[in-house]
């Protein structure tokens, strides 16, 4: 072939579109299928994972816990609470959450999951449910998939760009909810919508698939494919049901708002008072509960994460004040677990409390028809309650396999929504993404948090703070700190200016300093430091944890916004 046709033969089979760089294309294809493949194998790590804990707690654990005699049962609980408080305090104070810490990790643009803190908080969820306390398993499960995305998303970083810097941590986060529920569909959207109440995460929906389908394989070719709850027969519904499907979303967002009530008080308690005295509190109440539930059905129906206790509800001979109790009991016990320090998640809580009111609401609609409103209650109040109904209406549609539950569910859900307003269970979420700006006045203060110039002791005369401290180190301020790290108050140049210049030698700092100025916290973002600012009049804060010093922040470094997105920028 001659110089003439062969150009022509290379025009034709690859040609030239402008503007476009053939090099760059290339190298992005094949990054993108790095990603991917990686992605893919994060979800395969993930489904191994999950398939090991599922087997430890709840065929091991809890499968033991369910056969041993009534005594036994009224302690266990309250033991696993107790040891959960020890592996939290192991190695450092931790706190219990999981699908919280996903999302807190999620929306901290400076940070990284913690992964010192995993070993811990996967030990705790362990005992916590292994014990039989009424908590879920996907919310550990969510978390070790969040913590496996991050740990290789930290080995293979060159394979990622600044704006990817979260996306093995949604893959592994989808992988985990695919894995535990069966439902790899569930587990993509859940993970994408879960970190906002009106938004999805962007640019993350191919990885997360990925990740999220072969987590599924791998655990149901360990686990079997069949459903957690079978649910039989094809739903046919009216009018009447569908409006029964929107009371249902009423009464859902309702008492969903309670639900989370509930939920962030006993959160709240579960950092207050001594440990000792919240496991045995917690205990008490948990051995109420078991009494009541085997009471009332003969059965553990207040232990574990609730299935039995939902096969048991939809029997049709359930009355419906045994199942309001049954439903009183699974909140209470929740909430015990919770504020004693327990670990575990709140989705399938949330879907039991559903599915328990669609059980008790639908037989005023259509009492034949014991399948539909459980499972609009359950796409209603977990929809409700983590603010994420396009998962809620995928659970259901993959939890069923019916299309016919579909409507209904949508319908409840949407309900459900307009009634919770602005709460959520969790208080990490927020309402969308927002812009470059103002997510960058999100970051946190630690990201330029400095220890400027020296701290003042309280007994130093104030010409030595004058000529030493400010004037020698060319600073405007100084905080007061005494021996131990404690923050006292804060000395300014133009202060001193107003004393008469011969009683600087006699008067100490800490009869001039001032101390009504704000202090920070470390996890102030830019824009409440900005706010607190403005409303003080002071152009610098001291920044403390636990009343102990840890440095300041000025406005200087607040406008200097091309350092901020810098440093604010997540690696």
């Amino acid at each position: 072939m001659t110089d003439g046709p062969r150009r022509l033969w290379r025009t034709v089979a690859r040609p030239a579109w402008p503007g476009v760089d053939r090099a760059r294309l290339a190298a992005l294809t094949r990054r993108t299928r790095e990603v991917l493949l990686i992605a893919g194998m994060t979800g395969a790590v993930v489904g191994l994972v999950v398939a090991g804990f599922e087997e430890l707690v709840g065929r091991v654990l809890y499968g033991e816990v369910r056969t041993l005699p009534l005594p036994a049962q009224l302690v266990l609980p309250a033991v696993g609470v107790g040891l959960s408080v020890l592996c939290l305090r192991i190695r450092g104070r931790h706190s219990a959450s999981t699908t919280d810490e996903y999302i807190r990790s999620f929306h901290d643009q400076t940070g990284r999951l913690d992964l010192r803190a995993v070993p811990a908080r996967l030990a705790a969820s362990v005992v916590t449910l292994g014990s039989g306390a009424p908590l879920g398993y996907e919310g550990p499960s969510l978390y070790a998939g969040a913590a496996v995305g991050s740990a290789v998303q930290r080995r293979l970083n060159r394979y990622f760009t600044i704006e990817e810097s979260k996306l093995l941590l949604v893959a592994g986060a989808a992988a985990g909810v695919s894995a535990i529920f069966k439902a790899p569909v569930t587990g993509l959207v859940f993970a994408l919508e879960v970190p906002f109440q009106q938004d999805l995460a962007r640019r993350m929906l191919l990885p997360a698939a990925m990740s999220s389908a072969a987590s599924y394989v791998v655990f149901a070719a360990i686990a079997g494919t069949e459903p957690i709850l079978p649910v039989a027969g094809e739903p046919p519904f009216n009018l009447v049901d569908l409006g029964g499907a929107a009371v249902i979303g009423l009464a859902a967002g309702v008492l969903a708002r309670v639900f989370v009530t509930i939920v962030r008080h006993a959160k709240r308690l579960s950092s207050m008072g001594h440990p000792a005295v919240r496991v045995a509190a917690a205990g008490v109440v948990l051995a109420g509960t078991v009494l009541g539930g085997e009471a009332l059905g003969d059965a553990p129906l207040a232990l574990g994460p609730g299935y039995d206790a939902l096969r048991w509800a939809m029997e049709p001979d359930r009355g419906l004040l045994a199942i309001v109790v049954l439903a009183t009991l699974r909140v209470v016990g929740t909430g015990a677990t919770l504020a004693g320090g327990g670990t575990g998640g709140l989705f399938i809580p949330l879907v039991i409390q559903g599915a328990l009111l669609g059980r008790a609401i639908g037989g005023l609609f259509d009492p034949g028809n014991l399948t539909l409103f459980p499972v609009v209650g359950m796409a209603a109040f977990l929809g409700a309650g983590y603010r994420v109904p396009l998962a809620a209406v995928v659970f259901v549609a993959e939890f069923t396999g019916r299309p016919g539950f579909v409507v209904p569910g949508l319908i409840a859900a949407v309900v459900a929504q307009l009634v919770m307003g602005n709460a959520s269970i969790s208080p990490y979420q927020v309402s969308g993404r927002v812009g470059h700006l103002e997510r960058r006045l999100r970051t946190p203060l630690r990201s330029l948090l400095s220890r400027e110039g020296s701290t003042v002791p309280p007994g130093t005369r104030v010409d030595e703070v004058f000529w030493t401290h400010l004037v020698g180190t060319r600073q405007q301020a100084a905080p007061v700190v005494d021996d131990d790290g404690t923050y006292l108050g804060l000395v300014r140049v133009d202060d001193l200016a107003a004393i008469e210049r011969s009683t600087w030698a006699t008067t100490k700092v800490d009869e001039v300093m001032l101390t009504d100025v704000p202090v920070a916290a470390p996890d102030w973002t830019l824009g409440d430091a900005i706010l607190a600012m403005e409303r003080a009049g002071v152009d610098r804060l001291p920044v403390c944890r636990d009343g102990r010093f840890v440095g300041v922040v000025t406005a200087t470094d607040l406008v200097q916004l091309d350092e901020i997105m810098d440093r604010g920028e997540p690696d």
